[in-house]
């Protein structure tokens, strides 16, 4: 699917509808050191294995694509799921 780099949308920040820049939100890199991970670490050690079943196969073909529009008068960053796609081309 092909969508325009820049659109019109409504700005929580401004109240009103303002020209938004359009991105893929990608998701950053994990903590080790954080609380979850470090518990789910802890379930895994020794005998017993997992703790949650592991996924032998996935039942889906496609995610869903996150969108990530950014105000360009006040840089308000608002995110919105999208929908399922194989490829999401945003054109300039």
């Amino acid at each position: 699917m092909k969508m325009q780099k820049e659109l019109r949308k409504f700005c929580p920040k401004c109240k009103t509808h303002t020209v938004q820049s359009v991105s893929i939100y990608k998701k950053g890199r994990d903590r080790k050191t954080a609380e979850g991970t470090r518990r789910h670490a802890e379930d895994k050690k020794g005998y017993g294995g997992q703790k949650f079943p592991e996924l032998k196969r996935t039942a889906k073909t496609t995610k869903k694509i996150t969108l990530r529009y950014s105000c360009r008068s006040c840089k308000r960053e608002t995110m919105k799921e999208g929908m399922r796609m194989h490829k999401l081309e945003i054109q300039p």
